[in-house]
């Protein structure tokens, strides 16, 4: 294997890790909220990252069936 084949297989399978961890941690909620806004309401205002977090927080604590809640 050269070493440009290995290089590219190590940023495919970091690329990989990076995803799963966004996607198990719900990091890439935002951005995929985000384009759907823009692609059904392109016009409507879109709110912050961290008005858009409290709203899913607050969401999950008024359904405690959609998120795991400790207490």
């Amino acid at each position: 294997m050269t070493e440009a084949r290995a290089a590219a297989s190590a940023r495919r399978v970091l690329g990989a890790i990076r995803w799963y961890v966004r996607e198990l941690t719900g990091e890439s909620a935002y951005e995929r909220y985000v384009a759907q806004v823009r692609q059904h309401t392109p016009d409507a205002p879109v709110p912050s990252r961290r008005q858009f977090e409290r709203q899913r927080a607050a969401a999950r604590e008024r359904d405690p069936r959609s998120g795991f809640r400790c207490c």
